[in-house]
């Protein structure tokens, strides 16, 4: 009896010792990883920084138009970041830290705010250009109708709450949101969130509009599917209304929409002329064989960066519209909202 009780204390101090072994170690690694993750933001932090001053210095030297092959435009391949930041290594320490990223002509696709005006009316040219894109794209152009009326409603709505002052208010909002999230180290995407909250509205009938942000926010539209959004993550933007496409930078069946009886072999072609000629440089968009229904650029004001980091098992991807504003030497560019991924 005695041998057996003391094999049976025995396993039972094992036990213990092990469990409290255990969490322990489950604590350590949990820190580690909120540790990884918050010097993967702070990373991405001044990659955000970096990708404002390029855009920040092409303004500068740009100031008339903007190139598809613009110095903005160089992606960031894998970059090890062994080399540039210091780090007290442990022992048999694999320290594995890369990043990469890329700037993007937000305006060089189809501004969905251009659906409807800041009074709540449906644009029917922009409309139009709106369906050819989606015959384009070999979409069906039915839930046209029904973005440009959730756009118009939205608008509508935000008219009816008091202190709405349309867009302006709407992005100062949403930067406010933004830089509160970001330092109390909440993430990013918390701002971005904030800045939607902003675009919200009552109708008359006391319904709840919300104005779409992102094209995944077209979800809540009837006949919009998961495929189709995929299908027009890389040719439509929600900005704010009025700001037009950079012909510039365009894709071929954005160009293609912007006037009637166009097809993509005319839109390459035109492609090919600006990559010999920008517009914008004394020469101007023009079509073969009819005219744009609707107002182009030459000079974009609205980007998107995308920049991901992998520090050692943690990894973050994020996406941000920067808005490029001033004149002559003052330009500055702001991020809008942030999202992580």
């Amino acid at each position: 009896m005695a041998v057996v009780t003391a094999l049976l204390l025995t396993t039972l101090a094992v036990t213990i010792v092990a469990s409290l072994f255990w969490q322990q170690q489950v604590q350590v690694r949990s820190m580690e990883n909120q540790r990884l993750h918050l010097q993967t933001r702070w990373i991405l932090r001044g990659a955000l920084d970096w990708a404002r001053l390029i855009l920040q210095q092409d303004g500068r030297d740009n100031q008339q138009i903007t190139r598809a092959d613009g110095v903005w435009a160089t992606p960031l391949a894998d970059t090890r970041l062994d080399d540039y930041l210091e780090r007290e290594r442990q022992n048999n320490e694999t320290y594995d830290a890369t990043i990469s990223g890329q700037i993007f002509d937000a305006q060089a696709r189809y501004n969905l705010g251009n659906l409807a005006d800041a009074g709540g009316t449906v644009d029917p040219k922009q409309l139009e250009v709106f369906k050819r894109l989606l015959t384009l794209l070999q979409l069906d152009t039915a839930p046209a109708q029904r973005v440009a009326d959730l756009m118009a409603q939205a608008r509508k709505a935000k008219g009816n709450v008091p202190g709405q002052t349309g867009q302006q208010g709407q992005t100062g909002q949403g930067q406010a949101g933004l830089q509160g999230q970001g330092q109390q180290g909440q993430g990013s995407q918390q701002g971005s969130v904030s800045g939607g909250t902003a675009r919200q509205g009552t109708t008359s009938s006391g319904r709840v509009e919300l104005e779409p942000l992102r094209v995944e926010d077209l979800l809540a539209v009837a006949g919009v599917t998961q495929q189709s959004i995929e299908r027009l993550r890389d040719f439509v933007i929600v900005l704010p209304p009025g700001v037009q496409v950079n012909a510039n930078t365009a894709s071929a069946e954005v160009l293609a929409s912007l006037a009637p009886n166009v097809s993509l072999a005319d839109a390459q072609t035109l492609i090919a002329q600006r990559k010999r000629t920008p517009w914008g440089q004394g020469n101007s968009l023009a079509y073969p064989a009819s005219q744009p229904t609707v107002a182009t650029v030459y000079h974009s004001d609205y980007f998107l960066v995308q920049s991901q980091v992998r520090l050692e098992r943690a990894a973050l991807v994020t996406w941000s519209l920067i808005r490029r504003e001033g004149g002559n030497t003052n330009f500055v560019a702001k991020p809008l909202w942030i999202r992580e991924l």
